[in-house]
């Protein structure tokens, strides 16, 4: 077993907000694959809506942003005519009903919405650049582990190539990065976990904490819910002993007083 310790975090809403990112990409890829039918149906705001930054916790894969985008943006979309809470309440159905309806797929979407983020990379990488915002004590507090004797690594849904040009970008080195082509959370943790003692796992989507807690092998991991990332209304309420709420403040300390 390697003797640093490991620090484990996820990206998107717990190093970068990208909202803004979010919302161009996944329009465009709307655009891009719509047929022209539905382009006649759809009108694109150049505004984020309210409903696509409502609904940002409730998304798992970069995938779901694109139905979001196309839901959000079509009068009679089932999320426009039934209303956000509802959508929410059955948000996993609701997405797999608009994928069928449309004809799309996951992995379609994945690979257009990766297509979509290359070419914009293309155009002008600092015009994509800036639509993400790292926050700023986060990535301080990252480059100051070093002195703790401690590496962190980044584990995301998100494509690894993307976030590697981000992390660049923002001054960020971990010594791993996992993407969604690394396989599931839980899957890596324990890959993990066999070769490396883990200081803790940072996240922003509580249901991913609790199968990690759930897992028998894992328990060992500190997990901490990162309260200033994309959360759910009530998913600060009541949390299982296992998981710690993570504010600002408390980063600043040293991780051996987190918990």
């Amino acid at each position: 077993m390697i003797d640093k310790p490991l620090l484990v975090l996820d990206f998107d809403g717990v190093i970068v907000d990208g909202i803004k990112e979010y919302w161009s990409s996944s329009h465009q890829t709307c655009l891009n694959i719509c047929s022209a039918k539905e382009k006649e149906i759809i009108s694109f705001s150049s505004e984020i809506p309210a409903a696509f930054k409502t609904l940002r916790p409730w998304v798992h894969h970069g995938w779901e942003m694109v139905i979001l985008a196309a839901e959000c943006s079509d009068k009679t979309s089932q999320l426009n005519l039934k209303g956000i809470e509802s959508f929410s309440k059955n948000y996993s159905k609701e997405c797999t009903s608009a994928l069928n309806r449309r004809g799309w797929t996951p992995f379609k979407l994945q690979e257009a919405l990766n297509q979509t983020r290359r070419e914009a990379i293309s155009n002008n990488f600092n015009q994509w650049l800036n639509l993400h915002q790292p926050f700023s004590l986060v990535t301080q507090r990252l480059k100051k582990l070093e002195k703790e004797g401690i590496e962190f690594a980044v584990l995301t849904t998100k494509s690894i190539e993307f976030t590697k040009k981000l992390l660049d970008c923002f001054d960020l080195h971990p010594k791993l990065v996992f993407g969604h082509e690394s396989g599931s959370k839980v899957d890596v943790l324990n890959q993990l976990l066999q070769k490396r003692i883990i200081r803790g796992f940072i996240e922003d989507r509580r249901t991913t904490l609790e199968k990690v807690l759930e897992d028998q092998t894992l328990r060992s991991i500190p997990c901490y819910l990162a309260n200033w990332g994309y959360l759910k209304p009530q998913d600060r309420n009541n949390l299982p002993s296992g998981i710690k709420l993570l504010n600002l403040d408390i980063l600043r300390e040293p991780i051996s007083k987190w918990s």
